[in-house]
């Protein structure tokens, strides 16, 4: 790639990025970050790489999910451990209906800056600039809190490398064995409304547990029985925090952004010569980038010429977020024409992005019904068209919140309230995000038939 450089994204028209009083202050933050160890070393990112290839041939699945925005008030060892157990138990549920590998991803250890519709927000005649995430400046409505500050950049690093030493004590210290998941799992099927319709799948796999057990394969002598992979992904937004974590790797003389072992593009910045895209053309992480109902298939096709011009299987995925009731007419086109000029790329359904919505009790919300008929209407497109579906990507967390209405749980709008804590987006809970994976695992059992 002829000079490329991780600044050259500041020749470029930036979207969504925030304006720094005082860029003396800023350069120092960035200075810091850039003396700061790596988040993610460039191995893993290329393990991580070779198993998004086996996705763009149908031989694995992806599941991302995590927080709308990290919060810096809301951090702890709980929450973490929450989220990454809801994660393991939805991993397990799929792996067994789609009887392939599912590639584990949280939207954790760098989720914190948010794209905004407006740069600023109005309340009772105060107008102050909008708030873009705890990385950026502050929830609070106040004009001190909401004046962006380099310094949070540091503090969301430190939370960061706090985050992946639990994750990756988690994923490889005994937590993510298999039969305790799956005790995890039958807790849930038992306490569930749907109980009866999980049953067969959860006892189908007490059964191959058993079994395995019998044959000697416990987690004592086989290490992936109790130990998983766990990548960590985030927006690629803020670009002064990417660009200062980006290195050189020593074993291939090539640029990895170490915030992260996967980083997408969102909606609204991937024009075609745009800072966000110039960004994360020229590392060599596996990247994304979201797929709203306005892209067509010629700048698609543009973009992934600049994205992955050498057509290499496991770089791209494409994360489609269409809304309920869109999917066939606005995503076939894309995944046609993708399929006829021979693109390798792994397709992601996000359910949740088209789906927000106003409540009569003034709450954003999400309809689990909504959430759910995109992600069958994604795999009922692929059916179609014989390509596959290689992915869900949710917002989610592993603590029993109230903010996305339905469910087995019939959360209603007057329950929003109950517990409605996010900082940004409705989130499903931990019961919601499970009954989901039963689901999914559903539609890739339908697969192999």
């Amino acid at each position: 790639m002829t000079n490329w450089t991780p600044n050259t994204w500041r020749n470029k028209e930036a979207q969504q990025l925030p304006v720094y009083p005082d860029p003396e202050r800023l350069k120092w933050a960035e200075g810091i970050l850039a003396g700061m160890p790596p988040l993610v070393f460039a191995g893993e990112a290329r393990n991580l790489k070779s198993q998004l290839a086996d996705v763009c041939a149908g031989k694995a699945f992806v599941l991302q999910g995590g927080d709308c925005a990290e919060s810096f008030n809301e951090f702890g060892a709980n929450k973490i451990r929450d989220t990454f157990r809801i994660l393991l138990q939805m991993a397990v549920v799929m792996t067994f209906g789609g009887a392939m590998p599912i590639i584990k991803m949280g939207r954790m250890a760098g989720q914190f800056a948010k794209p905004r519709s407006e740069d600023f927000e109005e309340r009772n005649g105060i107008r102050l600039p909008s708030y873009r995430g705890d990385i950026v400046n502050k929830l609070e409505f106040t004009e001190e809190g909401r004046i962006p500050d380099p310094e949070r950049m540091i503090r969301a690093y430190n939370q960061s490398a706090a985050t992946l030493n639990l994750l990756r004590a988690f994923a490889q210290g005994g937590y993510a064995d298999l039969n305790q998941v799956h005790r995890w799992n039958l807790g849930f099927v038992k306490d569930s409304p749907l109980s009866e319709r999980y049953d067969a799948l959860a006892n189908e796999i007490g059964r191959a547990l058993r079994f395995m057990k019998a044959c000697g394969i416990t987690g004592d002598k086989v290490p992936s029985m109790r130990e998983t992979d766990f990548y960590t992904c985030h927006e690629a937004l803020l670009l002064p925090y990417e660009e200062a974590m980006t290195r050189v790797d020593s074993t291939t003389d090539q640029w990895y952004d170490t915030s992260a072992h996967f980083l997408w593009i969102g909606a609204r910045t991937h024009q075609t010569d745009g800072a966000q895209i110039e960004f994360v053309k020229g590392i060599q992480n596996p990247i994304g980038m979201k797929c709203p109902p306005t892209l067509d298939p010629d700048t698609l096709l543009r973009l992934i010429d600049i994205l992955n011009p050498d057509n290499e299987p496991g770089r791209l995925s494409l994360i489609a977020r269409m809304g309920a009731g869109n999917v066939e007419e606005k995503l076939a086109p894309l995944v046609r024409a993708i399929r006829a000029e021979g693109r390798e790329v792994a397709w992601i359904c996000d359910p949740m992005h088209g789906n927000v919505e106003k409540s009569s009790t003034g709450f954003k919300t999400r309809r689990f019904d909504n959430i759910l008929q995109e992600v069958k209407e994604f795999f009922a497109v692929h059916k179609a068209e014989g390509t596959h579906p290689g992915g869900v990507h949710f917002e989610m967390t592993g603590q029993n919140v109230t903010e996305c209405v339905g469910g087995a749980e019939d959360i209603t709008e007057e329950d929003l309230s109950s517990r409605y804590h996010t900082a940004c987006d409705p989130r499903l809970n931990a019961n919601q995000s499970l009954e989901l994976a039963f689901l999914v695992a559903d539609e890739l059992k339908d697969l192999r038939k």
